[in-house]
């Protein structure tokens, strides 16, 4: 079997949740001396990357992203240890949590999901988390990106400010800030100064990679 045909397997398996499959396929990359990092960026991302296309289109939900999931990081898994790191970009760091106030969490765990199975470093704060500790934590873990949620209009206010607060400490040009839930909109995101704003778990994705020169 070529490589080209390989990675479509392996993007095909994933997609329709064949864990054991994928597993093994990943394997046999391995025995044809392809390259742990070409198996990754070429069957098992554009897989993921498929994943999120059924998502957004409602094809696919909940159950089938978290089963693709599975499958994903049983790819991982296998190719994992013989990874040259040096071939590989420093990956996106990120914290995401609900803001302070409000424990609606479905659509940041949907971000989460999608995000750390499209190869982001994942740090999730949980619900209702208290403004600094969005800031404390990015500062400790040296992360790029801040990503805040809320379904609430009581709350959507300490969105803005964590970013007040990250410019009285002179840091906000160090973290995109990416916000979403229910009430926010674009024009929401314009007026409290966030880099982007997602109406949906795919699109977060989609467009935090974008942001960061990952596409």
């Amino acid at each position: 079997m070529d490589k080209e045909t390989l990675f479509q397997e392996i993007s095909h398996a994933l997609v329709e949740f064949e864990v054991e499959k994928v597993a093994e396929l990943a394997e046999d990359a391995l025995k044809l001396n392809i390259p742990a990092f070409e198996t990754i960026t070429g069957g098992l991302i554009p897989g993921m990357n498929e994943v999120s296309r059924l998502f957004e289109e409602e094809e696919y939900f909940l159950p089938e992203v978290l089963m693709c999931s599975d499958a994903f990081n049983a790819g991982l898994d296998v190719v994992n240890p013989y990874l040259d790191k040096s071939s590989l970009e420093k990956p996106i760091k990120m914290v995401i949590g609900v803001v302070e106030g409000d424990t609606h969490d479905i659509g940041k765990n949907l971000v989460r999901i999608l995000s750390g199975a499209s190869g982001f470093e994942v740090y999730d704060l949980g619900r209702d988390v208290p403004l600094d500790q969005f800031i404390q934590k990015a500062e400790e873990l040296e992360c790029d990106m801040i990503c805040m949620s809320t379904l609430m209009t009581t709350t959507m206010d300490g969105m803005k400010t964590v970013i007040d607060r990250l410019k009285e400490r002179n840091i906000r040009d160090k973290y995109k800030v990416l916000i979403g839930g229910g009430p926010i909109s674009q024009t929401f995101c314009d007026k409290i100064g966030a880099d982007l704003y997602a109406n949906d778990a795919s699109s977060a994705v989609r467009q935090a990679k974008d942001l960061m020169g990952r596409a």
